[in-house]
């Protein structure tokens, strides 16, 4: 693949370089198979989930809506940078305009803000159920869990208006190239062309807050779960309780061990190469990974839902 020159003269950047993953083009075009393959794969699998939840009237739950709502999430958290990676791929050039690099990071992390609001969302939810049984359906009515889903959309988008705003003013004026395949906060900051300690400080705290705060109420919430269920006399009870919130706690672990790693500091001079391995994890696997753990170790979903998708599909080839 060809790297086009660097802009170093003092004009103002009008596009940026995503450098991604350069190596030689066989290389590339099995890199754009294998992540073309994964990404219509998590599509698939997130589909499948809100196609199951919407069609299935037992699954009307709170739960299974915060589930659904997670899954569409996914969907355009992954669409968000896969599409634009794979282009690169087949590009010499593997340019983003100004603006285009600054809305990919603001949608890309907004919805990575949501999903850290979603999960908060959902621990309250096996919270609720488990260690307040009997008053969670008062309590989480479908109608509250709507509203609780609409703040996480509403909040999620919001948070990131700041950080974008005060990297987008600093100045840039060359180099042009990011060497990652994502408009990410800390690379951008580093092709500024004056030191900006005052933004950088900004936005660690701010990921800072946001990252620990939601962890921290994750796991309270858990581990409040798991003394409940570890009462429950029932092994068959434990069991179940233990599958579901297992389910959980192992999509926050890979999100937010991933993304502490990054975000935390996010100029802490993480190697270009780790940056895109993890990048990769959280917002390439993960939504690959989720619906599998989330929902066909759930025996509600395998038994029910998915079932009757695919008894739906077979039943219209058979036309």
């Amino acid at each position: 693949m060809k790297i086009p020159a660097e802009n170093n003269h003092s004009d103002p950047v009008s596009e940026f370089i995503l450098l991604g993953f350069p190596c030689t083009w066989e290389v590339q075009i099995l890199l754009f198979s294998i992540f073309f393959v994964i990404y219509v794969l998590t599509l698939m699998g997130n589909l499948c989930i809100i196609y199951a939840v919407w069609w299935n009237d037992h699954l009307h739950t709170p739960m299974y809506i915060l589930l659904a709502n997670f899954s569409f999430l996914e969907i355009w958290y992954v669409t968000s940078t896969v599409p634009n990676m794979l282009a690169n791929f087949l590009s010499e050039t593997n340019s983003i305009s100004f603006y285009g690099c600054f809305i990919q990071f603001y949608f890309f992390f907004s919805m990575g803000t949501t999903e850290t609001f979603f999960l908060s969302a959902m621990a309250f939810d096996r919270y609720l159920a488990i260690c307040r049984p009997l008053h969670y359906p008062a309590v989480m009515t479908v109608q509250r869990c709507i509203r609780i889903g609409a703040g996480c959309w509403v909040c999620g988008f919001s948070c990131f208006l700041l950080p974008v705003y005060l990297i987008s003013q600093l100045p840039f004026c060359g180099p042009n190239t990011i060497d990652h395949f994502l408009c990410d906060p800390g690379p951008l900051m580093n092709l500024s062309c004056v030191a900006a300690p005052a933004t950088e400080i900004i936005c660690a705290i701010f990921n800072s807050v946001l990252i620990f705060s939601t962890f921290l109420f994750i796991t309270s919430s858990y581990t409040l779960v798991i003394r409940a269920v570890l009462r429950v006399p029932s092994a068959e009870g434990r069991h179940k309780a233990f599958s579901t919130c297992g389910s959980h706690l192992a999509v926050v672990s890979l999100f937010y061990g991933s993304i502490m790693v990054m975000y935390v500091s996010p100029t802490a001079g993480n190697p270009a190469g780790i940056q895109k391995i993890v990048t990769l994890f959280y917002s390439v696997m993960t939504p690959l990974f989720n619906p599998l753990i989330y929902s066909l170790r759930n025996k509600e979903m395998k038994q029910t839902a998915l079932r009757k998708i695919f008894g739906t599909v077979h039943g219209i080839h058979k036309m």
